[in-house]
């Protein structure tokens, strides 16, 4: 089993799409059963990023379960889009969101704690479908009311779904090769790092921009998971980060 992680990059438009739903057809081959993970849609700017329907008004400021109402819809808006872009390619899918998913969280709207995920019904599905669509970054409050994960909470999504269920291998698609020993943006000749360890791994997030959601990366490791990070737009290998040795 595996569970791929979709960025705002990768999920930005039509064109990265593609490159989406080339990994994504690679891994039913390879890995069976497949759960996608996306993030909302581009970045700032983007009509569908976070940041921009945030930015709808600032009224938002008075209202921290209307801004997470808000704030969830980039990435539902990402999984209804991908979930038929695969189904037009010839790739049955489920797209499994709110109640039904069965994320739980606290209602510390902004920046929600899980609390429980049902391992049952994300089961039941794969038994189903080879193929499941998540939108990440949010779950459910006790009282049914949608709450977000905080920055990065998409990649925490992954992470827990991980952690849930059995045998499982993450992927994390960037824009960039994998990790790197320098912004490969800035530097020419950043190098990429094959593979390294959670503890030299944990290091690298301690940044503004961390390459991944450094709670997602602490999770991971407390189960033992291995990740991949890849870049979108390669069929190159990019990083594995594996657990330390006892």
């Amino acid at each position: 089993m595996i569970i791929q992680k979709f960025g705002g990059i990768a999920m930005q438009s039509k064109a990265s799409r593609k490159h989406c739903l080339l990994h994504i057809k690679r891994a039913i081959k390879e890995h069976g059963k497949t759960i996608v993970v996306v993030s909302a849609m581009g970045r700032f700017g983007d009509a569908y990023a976070t940041d921009t329907l945030l930015n709808i008004t600032d009224a938002f400021s008075t209202s921290t379960k209307a801004k997470d109402l808000v704030a969830a819809c980039g990435e539902l808006i990402a999984a209804a889009v991908l979930s038929s872009e695969l189904k037009q390619s010839g790739i049955d899918n489920l797209l499994l969101y709110g109640a039904p998913l069965g994320i739980t969280t606290t209602n510390n709207f902004g920046d929600a704690e899980i609390i429980d995920i049902s391992e049952e019904t994300l089961l039941s599905a794969l038994n189903h479908y080879d193929c499941i669509v998540v939108p990440g970054f949010q779950g459910i409050t006790d009282e049914g009311e949608i709450a977000t994960l905080g920055r990065g909470g998409s990649d925490l999504t992954a992470a827990v779904l991980g952690a849930t269920l059995p045998n499982v291998l993450i992927e994390y698609y960037k824009d960039v090769p994998g990790v790197m020993t320098g912004d490969p943006h800035l530097d020419n000749d950043a190098e990429l790092i094959r593979e390294l360890p959670y503890s030299e791994f944990l290091t690298l997030l301690n940044s503004v921009h961390p390459l991944i959601q450094k709670k997602a990366a602490e999770m991971a490791q407390q189960h033992h998971l291995t990740l991949h990070i890849r870049n979108v737009f390669s069929l190159e290998s990019g990083t594995v980060v594996y657990p330390d040795e006892d």
